[in-house]
């Protein structure tokens, strides 16, 4: 029966291979043979035009680099504090860089005016605290004087131990409050 089987599927399979073949496609021509057809095109492709560039003005981009400048300039100026030893009025190494920085920057930026404001801490009395915000002021005016600021642009006031940046009663606090600081006016 198993021989029997295997007949049947030979057949179908020959059956389907003679069908198969049968059915072919046939090319055919639609222009004779030795006949040529030449092909035209008449269309004429352009390119889109291109995007248009935005205009950039050129002194419009260095005003704002410049204003860019300014800005972090006077932030620098301003955020940095001259620290002074207990009842001294002199400048030290650190306090000089910090002043030569600044002269830098109030010599490249010419329109910038600045107070120059001197702070003690609370030992003293008032009026001694005063005299010395004012030398401690003073001191740092005269060094940027000699940088090459003009001295038309600065000014100086002393608010002795009026306005003390650490509220503390212990040298910590004391040694944050002996300051100068420069404010942008």
């Amino acid at each position: 029966m198993n021989s029997k089987w295997h007949l049947a599927a030979m057949i179908l399979l020959a059956f389907a291979l003679v069908a198969g073949a049968g059915c072919a496609k046939k090319t055919t021509t639609s222009t004779p043979p030795g006949t040529q057809v030449e092909v035209t095109d008449e269309s004429r492709w352009t390119p889109p035009p291109a995007p248009a560039q935005p205009s950039v003005d050129e002194s419009t981009l260095a005003s704002e680099a410049e204003r860019r400048a300014k800005a972090e300039a006077v932030e620098e100026l301003t955020s940095v504090t001259i620290h002074f030893a207990f009842d001294s009025y002199e400048l030290n190494a650190e306090a000089r860089s910090i002043l030569a920085l600044k002269a830098n920057i109030m010599r490249r930026f010419s329109d910038v005016r600045v107070i120059i404001e001197g702070h003690c801490d609370e030992r003293g009395t008032e009026e001694y605290n005063l005299a010395l915000g004012e030398r401690r002021a003073r001191a740092a005016y005269e060094h940027l004087v000699i940088l090459g600021v003009d001295p038309g642009r600065m000014s100086i006031v002393s608010f002795g131990e009026e306005r003390p940046l650490d509220p503390g009663h212990n040298e910590t606090a004391w040694a944050k409050n002996r300051r100068a600081e420069f404010v942008v006016r």
